[in-house]
């Protein structure tokens, strides 16, 4: 379901808060266990839904996931974050926990402002 790019700018918005906030690092559902960028965030549409999941394809960030992973269970896990096409998938295999927040607060500020300008000129490209 494609969202309006405001909804977008404004999720994106609230996401940025929330991780420079420390969301991620005092945690207060799950201390038991690593948090998981986006899907243990308010952000999410399945935050501390204990019931049956929503769909991923009603978050307004699923048009970010590459067309052929948003069937994956969480496929906010493989949303590319910089030039090199690095994803959370990729970053919780690889990195430390700083090294892939400072990644994640990094493409939340380029795409934050990519969609401020979209929105200001009025193009609005699909992004893939």
């Amino acid at each position: 379901m494609a969202q309006s790019k405001k909804d977008v700018l404004a999720t994106l918005q609230a996401e940025l808060a929330f991780v420079e906030r420390g969301g991620y690092r005092t945690p207060q559902q799950a201390a038991w266990r690593p948090q998981f960028i986006f899907e243990d965030s308010p952000t999410c549409i399945n935050y501390r839904n204990f019931g049956e999941r929503h769909s991923c394809s009603q978050c307004a960030l699923i048009d970010f996931v590459p067309n052929g992973l948003k069937q994956e269970r969480f496929p906010c896990r493989h949303t590319p974050l910089d030039d090199s096409g690095h994803t959370l998938d990729f970053l919780y295999r690889t990195a430390t926990e700083e090294e892939a927040h400072a990644i994640v607060t990094s493409w939340l500020r380029n795409t934050i402002a990519q969609l401020k300008y979209e929105l200001a000129s009025g193009d609005f490209p699909i992004p893939q």
